[in-house]
């Protein structure tokens, strides 16, 4: 990790999928098509985001574009995330949209349901379908029609100190029963610090909530025809928010209850020393590295255990997705462009640069690091959050997840009230 672009990826991906729910004008699906190799000048438009790709993959998969089609000149243009759903909106209503698009994960639903996307459903197997991540090909769906390709993805594992886990005999945990004796066996080891963290556990990591509760073989909410409803309130959402519980209660974290992980920014109290494990995107490894240069040689990570030993807990897949709108005017090349970016060439260099590939199920690239060996094992059973416009409004308001851990948390509600009350909260927010 440690790239300086490629950490300011993992950034954009953490906004992407907190994307503010806005209303996206309607424009209807083109027909219009462009010739790849006629000769005739033509500008294919491509908008990627900031740190989502390296420059050395997109120089080279633009001349290679260029070279295969005479007369195209690619216009790439490097897009910042903040403010980007708003100036989606704009181009996608305008008469000249770009030709290629980046999305956040849980941006696509928006986009897709107010018909500004164009329909790939019969281009699947031409941009090597059979390999898309389930995940983020599970974002792309809309109405049973695929608007959008895998671009990549990240996950959180649970970054640890590899000293600290030999001092105290330690190996890394295969079980969610081994991951507690684990951290058991750090505070006993550390108890004479009394600033140390076996984990680092903040109060409304919600996204980490999510692997216990898929896990126990729940969900935050289910499709209920076109319209979605909490499902907070089941007996599996329950064991999942009580093993969350088990983890503060047994850390002896001192991360506040009332706060995410981004405030504090949990990788600066990591790079502190204090802390012997924390659940983690790659970005955030690399920035206590950054922090802490010492930190490079006596860090690892390994994926969110499951209850059941030997597997890995799914993991919520935060990413990008590529999309054609459906106003380009070079649709056909817009395509081609996708299917030389979905190709096993490229994606070996996304997974290189430490992103989980999109449109690859070979992650001998990746794996190459513990980081990527974490990543790689449990990208495969990843997941997302509910595909549907009226998500983003979830997320960008008073997150029913985030108060249901903290009332839980403190004391302030018990377990059946606190998921209640979410509940009631979350169906009145997808119902829109």
């Amino acid at each position: 990790m440690g790239k300086g672009a490629h950490v300011k990826g993992w950034r954009g991906l953490a906004v992407g999928a907190a994307a503010v729910a806005v209303a996206v004008a309607g424009c209807g699906t083109s027909t219009n098509d462009s010739g790849g190799n006629s000769g005739e000048a033509k500008t294919l438009t491509v908008w990627l985001m900031d740190g989502s790709a390296p420059e050395t993959l997109t120089n080279a998969l633009n001349k290679e574009f260029q070279d295969s089609h005479s007369g195209v000149t690619v216009n790439y243009e490097v897009q910042k995330w903040t403010g980007i759903q708003e100036k989606l909106t704009t181009a996608l209503a305008s008469n000249n949209p770009p030709d290629v698009i980046e999305l956040g994960n849980t941006q696509t639903a928006k986009f897709a349901a107010d018909e500004t996307l164009l329909d790939l459903s019969g281009d699947v197997s031409n941009l090597n379908g059979d390999q898309w991540l389930g995940g983020l090909k599970d974002s792309l769906t809309w109405n049973g029609k695929q608007y959008g390709m895998p671009f990549y993805a990240a996950n959180r594992t649970v970054v640890y100190r590899t000293d600290l886990f030999q001092a105290a005999g330690i190996e890394p945990p295969k079980s969610r029963d081994e991951w507690v004796a684990a951290i058991e066996k750090l505070k006993t080891a550390n108890a004479a610090d009394p600033e140390f963290q076996s984990l680092y556990l903040p109060g409304q990591s919600w996204y980490a909530l999510l692997s216990f509760i898929w896990d126990e073989g729940g969900d935050v909410a289910k499709a209920q025809g076109s319209a979605w409803a909490g499902a907070l309130n089941t007996p599996e959402a329950k064991a999942g928010l009580d093993f969350y519980k088990k983890l503060v209660d047994t850390s002896g974290t001192k991360a506040p209850k009332d706060v995410d992980e981004a405030t504090p920014q949990q990788f600066e109290v990591f790079a502190k020393g204090k802390v012997g494990m924390m659940i983690a995107l790659p970005w955030e490894l690399g920035s206590a590295v950054k922090a802490d240069p010492t930190l490079k040689d006596k860090t690892a990570a390994f994926p969110i255990p499951s209850k059941t030993a030997g597997k890995t807990a799914p993991v919520f897949l935060g990413g990008s997705n590529l999309a054609i709108p459906g106003g380009s005017k070079n649709q056909d090349l817009a395509k081609e462009y996708l299917k030389l970016l979905s190709s096993a060439k490229y994606q070996d260099q996304l997974a290189e640069a430490g992103a989980v590939p999109g449109t690859s199920k070979d992650t001998a690239k990746l794996a190459t690091s513990p980081l990527g060996k974490a990543l790689a094992a449990s990208a495969p059973t990843g997941k997302v959050t509910p595909t549907t416009p009226t998500w983003a409004a979830v997320e960008a308001g008073q997150n029913p997840l985030k108060d249901m851990l903290t009332a839980y948390l403190t004391g302030a509600k018990s377990l059946d009230q606190a998921t209640s009350d979410a509940n009631t909260a979350l169906s009145k927010t997808l119902g829109g």
